[in-house]
């Protein structure tokens, strides 16, 4: 049986959350560029970066042979927060943690 709860990790970045929202909301592509990811491909259904869209990530993020897919969908956006809320649906994310 695993544990059920949110997920919350933080780190620390030496820019404005602007800049990271803009990035995660607006150019979901430069992901690689800011962090240590070698392998990096993002793919959505419905309209790019909106409420209710699914978007599906392939990463490979420690170098192994076999990448890691994670597929979610928006559930809020808030411009004035700068946040931007995920719900993962499937992927290897479900593996690791019980939702």
């Amino acid at each position: 049986m695993g544990l059920k709860g949110k997920l919350i990790g933080s780190i620390e970045v030496k820019c404005g959350g602007h800049l990271i929202h803009d990035i995660l909301h607006a150019n979901p592509r430069n992901v690689p560029n800011i962090t240590k990811i070698n392998h990096f491909e993002m793919d959505h259904e419905g309209e790019s970066i909106k409420i209710g869209s699914i978007v599906s990530w392939t990463y490979n993020d420690d170098g192994s042979e076999k990448d890691k897919i994670v597929k979610e969908v928006i559930e809020a956006i808030d411009p004035e927060e700068k946040s931007i809320t995920w719900k993962v649906i499937g992927g290897d994310l479900l593996e690791l943690y019980d939702s």
